[in-house]
């Protein structure tokens, strides 16, 4: 069956899916939902149909509220016109099979009264697109494709790359491997790889880009624990610690396990991980498999030392801490509609509690690394700023070989921001 055949279900799955997130539901949570529903469309065409909407955030809306002449649709419709308008800017289908097929997914969805609405904004789209771009394009939210406070953070926060942030937001994330070198030497996988016909090149160090994202079971010896899938800004963590072997080492929040699995690729270390979600720290455990290395995970907060630790001082912790991630958030593109103007204060507002709980922990001399995933200030340098200031003992170390504390997104790596603080001796 052809895919323009398959567009009226899959638009109704989305727009089912994409409806929930506009509603303050994650995207996550809907495809388990989907699992649990027999949804019968191919998960390639969910994954494409809603994130491709979501990453146009502000785009999809704008147009629909452009071209709406009877007030604000009902929620379910909107979400099927936003999907509809990406199938038809995706360039896979015909624009008269993605007008017809919006009609048909109407029907699958028992949207009897809206089916001519749809078909007639589509369809006066389509004639008067021109028009709409130029109407658009004093709209920042229709243009930047995120939410108007979202922008006006990043702009002041970046002013010189403000754009360009923006902008990597709505591509879709590189798939970048970090290589085990305790099992094969970076440059033999990347000749592996040639030799697959899969087109890499490498960044430095352990990771090494992949021309194209690829299922990893078609990576060579990923079974076997010989590579990762993590990106480039994530691997800085375990280079900036200062590893040695021996150290006991603190991994305060560390689910799904990449971070943890790398420092221990990297040195033989006593690492303790943990995560506060059950779920997620299962995963910890099963990457930790994979890989032959061992870590003592447990289920516990962080930010509650007095339930899980014995006491034992830590020479080294990483505290890659709960964040607005605002710096993947191309990875996760309803993470634009979920997030609220006050979060990345109230997330500096746990980081710092974290970053009080864990400064008990760490032995004198000792380095803590913080990390977000996040490109906001507020939950960046203000929070190392203020905790410096009052913690007693903490001075904050420059980044090894003059690295940068803020690696923006772009074509190679997320967004993440580090900060090396020291507790003097």
């Amino acid at each position: 069956m052809s895919a323009a055949a398959t567009l009226a279900p899959a638009l109704r799955d989305a727009a089912r899916m994409v409806a929930r997130v506009a509603a303050g539901r994650s995207l996550a949570e809907q495809f388990s939902r989907s699992a649990e529903e027999g949804i019968e469309t191919a998960r390639a065409a969910l994954l494409d149909l809603t994130h491709g909407t979501l990453r146009r955030y502000g785009r999809v809306q704008a147009i629909v509220a452009e071209l709406s002449r009877r007030g604000q649709p009902d929620p379910l419709v909107q979400a099927l016109l936003w999907c509809s308008l990406y199938a038809l800017e995706s360039g896979r289908y015909a624009d008269y099979t993605v007008v017809d097929q919006a009609v048909r997914a109407g029907t699958l969805l028992e949207l009897w009264s809206a089916k001519g609405y749809v078909n007639g904004l589509l369809r006066t789209y389509l004639r008067s697109r021109d028009a709409v771009e130029a109407r658009l394009r004093a709209n920042e939210e229709a243009h930047h494709q995120h939410p108007q406070w979202w922008i006006d953070v990043v702009r002041r926060a970046h002013p010189e790359s403000w754009e360009e942030i923006l902008a990597a937001g709505n591509t879709h994330p590189p798939m970048t491997l970090r290589v085990n070198a305790r099992r094969v030497a970076p440059g033999a996988y990347a000749q592996r790889l040639a030799e697959e016909g899969i087109n890499a090149r490498s960044l430095g160090g352990e990771a090494i880009l992949l021309e194209r994202a690829i299922p990893v079971d078609r990576l060579p010896g990923f079974a076997d624990g010989e590579v990762s899938v993590q990106d480039a800004g994530a691997q800085r963590a375990a280079e900036l610690l200062d590893l040695a072997p021996g150290l006991r080492v603190l991994d305060a929040c560390a689910a799904p396990g990449g971070k943890s699995a790398h420092i221990l690729e990297r040195a033989d270390v006593a690492l303790t991980a943990l995560d506060v979600d059950a779920r997620r720290s299962e995963r910890i455990v099963r990457n930790l498999e994979r890989l032959s290395l061992r870590a003592s995970v447990h289920v516990a907060d962080c930010a509650r030392p007095h339930d899980w630790w014995d006491g034992k001082a830590f020479e080294r912790i990483l505290a890659d801490v709960p964040c607005s991630a605002s710096g993947v958030a191309r990875r996760h593109p309803d993470l634009k509609w979920l997030r609220r103007t006050g979060d990345p204060a109230a997330f500096g507002v746990r980081q710092a509690a974290i970053l009080d709980a864990l400064w008990q922990l760490l032995a004198p001399g000792g380095k803590l690394l913080y990390v977000t995933c996040s490109v906001f200030p507020q939950e960046n340098q203000e929070v190392v700023h203020a905790f410096v200031a009052r913690a007693q003992g903490a001075r904050s170390l420059p980044l090894p070989e003059g690295e940068r504390s803020h690696w923006l997104p772009g074509p190679s790596h997320d967004g993440f921001y580090y900060a090396l603080i020291q507790k003097q001796a």
